[in-house]
């Protein structure tokens, strides 16, 4: 599910009391399309969401996983199944607003969640070695060069970093105040009709940034609710990035992959409803660092692996509906190491060419922006 960070709220004149977020938006662009990235820290198994069931090898390699995709969605003309957990995310694929890329993963070839991190958002082709990340050389790019970038997380996200200036919501690190403190507070502050209002939506904001991990999907679908309301206004953000954690699952996947998914589902659904008619303008791209073992290990979960899977979504997402892949196959001969889903597809191209597409901007001028350090990449689904 999302991770535990801290969201813009509306008492912005709080700040100072309550660490809420210092706003300090790029300049606006002159489009009504919207982008949304979701990276799942932790590499997500691809092969868990989407289950690739039509291939002869995958029930003696999943066997233990088998009944948790009963009542999936079929998908890629029948060969995949996506978990059923992603109830609302199966719907828009019935209705042409989601697009699955698999067996995919960026240039990074090792299994370090940090490393391989780095490389998906700097877009460089080792660690570090690039300054700036992708999602800040697309503003650059945008009409005008008056994009509006928003993360919502602790830190910007390297993805984020470079000269075009982003907005982001830093918590503070000073100890939470006691529950007596913030009783003894509201009550000061209950009877001002100016502060009152003010500290009931700081408060509100505060719980959100809590735990929006748990509470059954709830607190992740109030996120997607808060992401669209930023996303939605006329001088709203077009630009934003958010952070999911939790996917390193090394143990008990199974169970743990449910609530993952149930709250990704539910932020997904929340984001389209609150963005109403401007979904229509929306994409929306979740991807990971890398996969995961194709093998299950003896704690019932899987290990750091290569291949994995991207979801794109959209009200009006070309090729929507569809699975893309150039399926590698999970017979042991067919794996890469001898253990792992091979990729046959780099996520950059996905990325570089679904945004090209988005933003109808020339793809291979777009890839040249977006991946100065991988000049032979060409674009997929442009």
């Amino acid at each position: 599910m999302l991770d535990r960070r801290g969201f813009i709220g509306a008492a912005s004149g709080m700040a100072a009391t309550l660490s809420l977020p210092r706003i300090a938006y790029a300049a606006r662009a002159p489009t009504d399309r919207r982008f949304v990235f979701l990276i799942q820290r932790g590499a997500a198994d691809g092969l868990h969401i989407l289950a690739p069931t039509g291939d002869p090898a995958f029930a003696a390699q999943r066997s233990a996983f088998a009944d948790k995709l009963e009542g999936g969605r079929a998908l890629g003309s029948s060969f995949f199944t996506l978990h059923p957990a992603l109830a609302r995310i199966g719907q828009m694929a019935e209705q042409k607003q989601a697009r699955f890329v698999h067996a995919t993963a960026s240039a990074y070839r090792d299994r370090s969640h940090f490393d391989g991190q780095n490389v998906l958002e700097s877009g460089g082709l080792r660690p570090y070695a690039e300054k700036t990340g992708w999602m800040n050389r697309l503003l650059t790019q945008l009409p005008g060069a008056r994009g509006r970038g928003l993360a919502i997380a602790p830190a910007i996200p390297m993805a984020l970093r470079g000269p075009a200036q982003v907005a982001t919501y830093a918590p503070s690190a000073l100890q939470d105040a006691s529950d007596d403190l913030m009783t003894r507070v509201s009550a000061l502050y209950a009877d001002d009709p100016q502060l009152a209002p003010l500290w009931q939506s700081a408060l509100a904001t505060q719980k959100l940034a809590g735990d929006i991990a748990g509470d059954n999907g709830r607190n992740a679908a109030a996120i997607g609710a808060l992401a669209a309301r930023l996303l939605g206004p006329r001088e709203g953000a077009r630009v934003m990035m958010i952070e999911s954690n939790g996917w390193d699952t090394h143990s008990g996947q199974a169970p743990r992959m449910a609530g993952q998914l149930k709250g990704v589902d539910a932020f997904v659904a929340a984001l389209a409803d609150g963005l109403g008619l401007a979904w229509q303008e929306t994409l929306l791209i979740v991807a990971t660092e890398f996969g995961r073992t194709v093998a299950i290990n003896g704690t019932g979960g899987t290990d750091h692996g290569t291949g994995g899977l991207m979801m794109l979504m959209g009200g009006a997402l070309p090729g929507g509906g569809q699975v893309d892949a150039e399926w590698p196959g999970l017979t042991p001969a067919a794996l890469l190491d001898g253990r792992d889903l091979r990729p046959t597809i780099a996520s950059e191209a996905v990325i570089g060419g679904a945004l090209a597409a988005h933003f109808d901007i020339d793809p291979a001028q777009l890839m040249a922006h977006l991946y100065p350090a991988q000049p032979r990449l060409k674009a997929r689904l442009a």
